[in-house]
């Protein structure tokens, strides 16, 4: 039997995912908690395990489609030999009576001379429960709307002749020179997705020329484009929106558009939120570094910290959670008629990836010593740059670090994370002049910027975070003496 495994919500409250990357392929033969494919959320790429063992008959999305949740993505012949379901249990969708796209008439009829089972090709699954297919628009091969779709011609066959008995397609084959509408113009289309359809005809490509490179020989975009590029000037093909890995260039590469979606589309949704529905104060502080840059130095040699990176942001983080701890108004929120105070510190890092700006965190961060901190900054800010957060790693922070200085930015006015009361930006360390002891003597500098919430925090406090954060990083001997 065929079942289908729909798009689950991977968050909190998600309603659509990107399809990134597709593990398997129609014929694959998958076993249960197998990573299928990845998709990416607004808050982060997530791999999703297969629910079921068996055979991949049909994936029902393609990379770069945005799927809502609930939709089914990939169905997976659980019994191969094509025994019957189970007394009791619903037959799919799939096997309904009713009528089929041409392409599967052409399968069906190959099974019958086999006596096996082919996978339905992409994209022309039945979705579960339905009664109906949706009136097709007629098309090179098809009937007028609202009739059965005839099977396509075969090379030398009539275009009104319905072949007899004729052979399953095989995957990449390329139209028949001179068979018209009627032989590869049918098979051309039915072997691409409506969008690619769409695309063809934006594009001006005539499907019946271009070789699917897609599995069971579909036609994917990328080959519509190639199509395209081969016969039509760069400067003449219209922008096509892609994801932002791969942005199109407009007519003349005089721009490019790339698409607001995921990451991207919930971080700019989040700092529009933030931005001009909190009241930001943001104030700025030098602070002398050199004993936290030596004190870094000696932390590296030790053996606790040997399977770990130690980098000033290291002590910049514990400083700010012992801050927290003597003043805990600034690991706090606004709930409306209410300031929610938290006596724990779920510690988040803003991290820049190729897909935009995430921010997980860093649960109890309060409770970790000084080499587990170490550890979880590494193991955090590296699965972040790899797109592979986890959800629950994305929501719940308290206060967070932005570390500005590893682009070679002194400070910053950063924006407050939604939920949250405070950020601190950490600039670059550069040798500055000092006055030290009544002389000037090269030290290691950088700046601090605190920015708060002012219906939460009043300047004397935000004053006395960023002053005692400041003070521990001058003399890391104090932040002994707090912790």
């Amino acid at each position: 039997m065929l079942r289908e495994f729909k798009l689950p919500d991977v968050g909190e409250g998600l309603t659509e995912a990107e399809i990134v990357r597709w593990h398997v392929a129609p014929g694959d033969q998958v076993r249960v908690n197998q990573t299928i494919v990845e998709i990416e959320t607004a808050k982060a790429v997530v791999e999703l395990p297969c629910p079921f063992e068996g055979v991949v008959a049909g994936l029902l999305a393609a990379e770069g489609d945005t799927v809502e949740v609930g939709r089914p993505i990939i169905q997976v012949e659980t019994e191969p030999d094509g025994a019957p379901a189970p007394a009791g249990e619903a037959q799919p969708a799939a096997a309904a009576e009713e009528p089929r796209p041409a392409a599967e008439a052409v399968a069906g009829a190959a099974e019958g001379e086999a006596g096996g089972r082919r996978p339905v090709l992409v994209g022309y699954g039945v979705k579960a429960g339905a009664t109906r297919r949706r009136p097709r628009r007629p098309g090179p091969g098809r009937g007028p709307a609202g009739t059965a779709p005839a099977a396509p011609s075969l090379p030398g066959a009539s275009a009104g002749a319905a072949p007899a008995a004729p052979a399953a397609p095989s995957p990449a084959v390329p139209p028949v020179a001179g068979g018209g509408p009627a032989a590869g113009g049918a098979r051309a289309i039915t072997l691409a997705k409506p969008p690619v359809r769409k695309l063809a005809k934006d594009l001006g490509v005539d499907l019946a020329t271009v070789t699917g490179t897609g599995p069971n020989g579909t036609i994917t975009r990328e080959d519509v484009r190639r199509a395209a590029a081969a016969t039509v000037p760069a400067a003449t093909v219209p922008a096509v929106p892609v994801t932002p890995a791969a942005p199109q260039a407009a007519p003349a590469g005089r721009e490019e558009r790339i698409p607001v979606k995921g990451v991207m589309k919930a971080m700019a949704s989040a700092m529009v939120a933030s931005a001009f529905s909190v009241p930001h104060v943001t104030e700025f502080l030098q602070v002398d570094v050199t004993a936290t840059v030596d004190a870094v130095a000696r932390l590296r040699a030790m053996p606790d910290f040997a399977e770990v990176k130690v980098s000033p942001l290291l002590l910049v983080a514990r400083a700010l959670i012992t801050a927290a701890r003597r003043h805990p108004l600034i690991n706090s929120s606004w709930a409306g008629d209410e300031v929610v105070v938290k006596h724990y510190v779920n510690l988040g890092i803003a991290v820049a990836t190729e897909r935009g700006l995430v921010v997980p965190n860093i649960k109890d961060a309060q409770e970790l010593s000084l080499p587990g901190l170490a550890k979880a900054l590494n193991e955090l800010t590296a699965r972040a740059r790899e797109g592979r957060s986890q959800p629950a790693e994305m929501t719940g922070g308290t206060i967070t670090i932005t570390n500005v200085g590893v682009f070679g930015v002194d400070a910053g006015t950063p924006i407050i994370n939604p939920g949250e009361a405070a950020i601190l930006a950490f600039g670059r360390i550069r040798d500055m002049p000092w006055v030290v002891d009544g002389a000037i003597v090269p030290r290691k500098v950088c700046t601090l910027a605190l920015s708060f919430d002012h219906r939460i925090i009043d300047g004397e406090l935000g004053s006395a975070v960023l002053r005692e954060v400041g003070a521990m990083l001058e003399d890391p001997l104090r932040l002994l003496a707090w912790s």
